[in-house]
């Protein structure tokens, strides 16, 4: 992971320079900002490995930062953040975040977060595009198509389809799509993959009580069927 070039965006210069340290430790490069403008400014012009950003920010939100950078790249995103109800996780995690941190924090546990979220999207990150029956998923262009038509996806949703697409047939649990697809790990979130899985159903099934993509293994979990033509 040495070389790697992180990002780390936070108004208040304490939390960012232990934030560098530990990460300087690791042998990563630290690029820091202190405002949202900013650190939409670097990280458009130095292309950062991963990016470690603050929601309250001055300028631009951290929330707002993420949406533009999701719409723009698959760049890892982790939040730091002192807001810590379940509804400001799921907002930064629905925008597309790879993980939540909130303050006050350990920075040897952020900096094993980094480390993680790093190894999950190594240069194996697997094919650019792959194709289902009438499903396509771009993983580049960070797009799904049905039939030709596009999906419109939130970017948990295609994170969420992008994992099951990798491995057709198999069955994932809760626990294991969450950490294969989404790669966080907060209390309660496991209940919530339900309701995302749903969504993404309804977008990707004609008709979801009769699947002809994506079913439900009941006390198991979730799987892409091999044949689209199986029931």
């Amino acid at each position: 992971m040495t070389g790697k070039k992180v990002l780390v965006v936070d108004d208040d210069a304490k939390t960012v320079e232990l934030v560098k340290l530990y990460l300087n430790r690791d042998g990563y490069r630290v690029i820091t900002a202190g405002d949202g403008n900013e650190a939409l400014r670097l990280a458009r012009e130095n292309s950062p490995d991963l990016i470690v950003l603050d929601l309250m920010l001055p300028g631009i939100s951290g929330l707002e930062i993420c949406r533009i950078l999701r719409d723009e790249s698959d760049v890892p995103i982790i939040i730091l953040t002192a807001l810590t109800t379940d509804d400001d996780r799921l907002k930064g995690l629905d925008l597309g975040a790879d993980d939540y941190v909130t303050k006050p924090f350990s920075p040897r546990e952020l900096a094993a977060r980094v480390r993680a979220v790093l190894r999950r999207l190594p240069g194996e990150r697997g094919p650019e595009k792959i194709q289902h029956g009438g499903l396509i998923v771009d993983f580049l262009k960070h797009e799904a198509f049905l039939e030709g038509k596009p999906l419109n996806l939130t970017p948990i949703e295609f994170k969420l389809l992008g994992a099951l697409v990798k491995e057709p047939g198999r069955v994932f649990s809760r626990a294991q799509i969450i950490d294969k697809a989404l790669g966080h790990d907060f209390n309660g979130f496991d209940r919530t993959i339900d309701v995302h899985i749903l969504k993404l159903r309804r977008k990707l099934e004609p008709d979801p009580h009769h699947p002809r993509y994506l079913k439900t293994v009941y006390g198991a979990g979730y799987k892409l069927l091999e044949n689209t033509g199986e029931t």
